[in-house]
């Protein structure tokens, strides 16, 4: 007995607000009743009919076009029916309360999507990008996110795959003959062919890494004494006076945060109060808020002067330094370096041999912004944005990694004397599963709920 068929679902795709177009979307196995009730005459497939959209008096709602797509072609893979009327939220509302009298529910978040993956329209990392690209605050995360919508990582992956498979459909084989192991090895070139799809992954996994980047943004605080030019390093990089800057310290006493963009890369910099020691209980205040900043961010840039002397960075710098996480990257800004009569530039260390990345700008000129531009992704390790970039999440960068450390585990076992091709296959296996959770071959509902329910009404 066949399963009965889902449930026809409607909703407002388009956005909240008053605008020149608004569209009503159903999605469902028969329409044919829907479609009679509210155009009241049969549509051509795929085809855009003008009609009045009607109640069940038969009285106008509005008047716009009807588009019918017949299953299976369509976005979800069922019948789908798309009634673009004035986008108005009270007539757009009125519409979809007919759809709902004549038999449709209410779709959930992401619901229209979630039926194009279960009925093969689109895989799991495909349906993902369709959100990413509606969230994409930069125009090079819209790119990267239309390529994975086009199924470019989903290719890469399938690849990876497809040789994954491949390779345990030999080692399976050689598991029926034990006495064979050494051999096995070397007539497959099990070695070689293995390191080929490590280091496939290695490379698949760094352009995740950086479309995750692209996707989710990173946040960089600003702290340092006062007074060396935090809110102006702000303004320098807003490209706008975003912070008040005064040449009065404590004047910055909360947090002011805006969002810059960097090679594609959308960046929240959080501008903070000056750390000092202080008896001002509004200042104290501040100075808590701007170490909370310090636990949240993903880079932190400790600004001193430039001017400094005798030595490039005073003891509350260092202080400074050692207090901050030790997993946080950080760069030293080495600000006003026009008043100092020193070029722009960086270096591996400063004068006094304090390691890390070090660069000297001027946040009121202007001069050097670019290189600390530069050395901002070379910290993160974001500086291989290229038009190439899939757009990615981090449960694609999680499952990368985990097939990269079963197949690190496989090349020990294939290390071994005699190797044991049971843990050997075991470990390819594992490698395939975590390859294949990206696109949802091998996904738990509940994971699928919980991706689709970050989606929009409607999409």
């Amino acid at each position: 007995m066949a399963p009965p068929a889902p449930p026809v679902i409607a909703a407002i795709a388009t956005p909240p607000g008053r605008g020149g177009v608004g569209v009503v979307r159903v999605s469902g196995a028969d329409l044919g009743a829907l479609v009679a009730g509210v155009v009241g005459k049969p549509l051509v497939p795929r085809e855009a009919t003008l009609a009045t959209f009607r109640d069940a008096a038969g009285a106008p709602l509005d008047r716009g076009l009807a588009v019918h797509f017949p299953a299976p072609h369509s976005y979800t893979g069922e019948a789908v029916l798309e009634l673009q009327g004035h986008g108005g939220p009270s007539v757009l509302r009125l519409l979809l309360a007919r759809c709902v009298e004549l038999g449709a529910r209410l779709a959930e978040p992401g619901e229209f999507t979630r039926r194009a993956f279960l009925n093969g329209k689109l895989d799991l990392a495909q349906a993902e990008s369709v959100a990413d690209l509606i969230d994409a605050s930069t125009a090079t995360a819209a790119r990267a996110a239309a390529r994975s919508l086009t199924g470019e990582f989903s290719r890469e992956v399938n690849a990876l795959v497809a040789a994954l498979t491949e390779l345990r459909m030999y080692t399976e084989a050689t598991l029926d003959f034990p006495e064979e192991d050494v051999e096995f090895l070397a007539a497959g070139d099990v070695r070689g062919r293995l390191g080929a799809i490590r280091g496939r992954v290695d490379r698949a996994l760094g352009r995740a890494r950086t479309g995750a980047l692209l996707r989710e943004g990173l946040t960089v605080v600003l702290i340092g004494r006062p007074n060396v030019g935090k809110s102006s390093l702000l303004n320098g990089l807003a490209r706008e006076e975003a912070a008040i800057v005064t040449p009065i310290p404590g004047t910055t006493r909360d947090t002011v945060e805006r969002v810059v963009e960097i090679a594609g890369i959308p960046l929240t910099v959080v501008d903070t109060a000056g750390l000092r020691a202080t008896d001002d209980a509004v200042e104290r205040l501040g100075i808590e808020r701007t170490w909370a900043a310090v636990d949240r961010a993903d880079l932190a840039l400790l600004l001193v002067d430039a001017r400094a002397a005798p030595a490039p960075l005073h003891d509350e710098d260092r202080a400074i330094l050692a207090r901050l996480p030790g997993a946080l990257p950080r760069v030293v800004v080495h600000n006003k370096c026009d008043l100092a009569a020193v070029p722009a530039r960086v270096a591996a260390a400063d004068e006094a041999g304090v390691a890390g990345r070090h660069v000297w700008l001027s946040a009121k000129t202007g001069e050097g912004l670019a290189l600390l531009e530069a050395e901002v992704l070379a910290a993160v390790g974001a500086e291989g944005v290229t038009e190439d970039t899939w757009l990615a999440r981090e449960r694609h960068v999680a499952a990368l990694r985990a097939a990269a450390t079963h197949l690190d585990a496989a090349a020990v076992h294939a290390a071994g004397v005699p190797p044991p091709i049971e843990l050997f296959a075991e470990e390819l296996r594992e490698a395939q599963a975590a390859l294949s959770e990206i696109t949802g071959e091998f996904t738990a509902d509940d994971l699928l709920g919980v991706i689709f329910g970050r989606f929009c009404i409607g999409k």
